[in-house]
């Protein structure tokens, strides 16, 4: 039987092959919001602005990096028992000129990832059921993950 991928989180990044996280865009000031401000613009002055669904950057660098070494509370989802730490990201999409935190992708540890390296947006199955994977991004290195491609500032 074949599953149907569908996102945990619904309206917040595409299917799509690259995929893409979605926001929007104060056309006013030009702030970008993830995940996507349907409310107002938060940008002050602006408040009365059009906000505009956009694509955002795939590509960005990390602004900073941890490790989950403990078990988050839910609604998270553990996927092993007992908890495996996992690497979390913060990663500065240059053209927006704003942070998306999110989770490192399977295999890359925080011993991988420096200051500064070059991250883009991938999707990994969260959970499954008998009828569908349920995807979230995640942030992969760029590359091999060595390093070697973007290398920015040091830690």
């Amino acid at each position: 039987m074949t599953r149907t991928r569908v996102p945990a989180v619904e309206g917040w990044f595409t299917l799509d092959d690259p995929p893409h996280l979605l926001g929007t865009r104060c056309t006013n000031s030009g702030t970008y919001y993830f995940p996507p401000e349907t409310t107002m613009s938060r940008a002050p002055g602006f408040a009365d602005s059009t906000l505009e669904p956009v694509e955002l950057s795939r590509i960005g660098r990390i602004w900073s990096f941890t490790n989950a070494g403990y078990q988050p509370p839910e609604p998270y989802i553990p996927t092993t028992d007992p908890h495996e730490p996992f690497a979390i990201a913060a990663v500065e999409l240059l053209e927006e000129q704003i942070v998306v935190l999110g989770q490192v992708a399977s295999g890359f540890g925080v011993d991988e990832l420096h200051v500064g390296m070059e991250m883009e947006l991938v999707l990994e199955t969260l959970y499954s059921d008998d009828e569908s994977d349920y995807v979230v991004w995640k942030w992969k290195p760029v590359g091999d993950g060595s390093g070697a491609e973007g290398e920015g500032a040091s830690a």
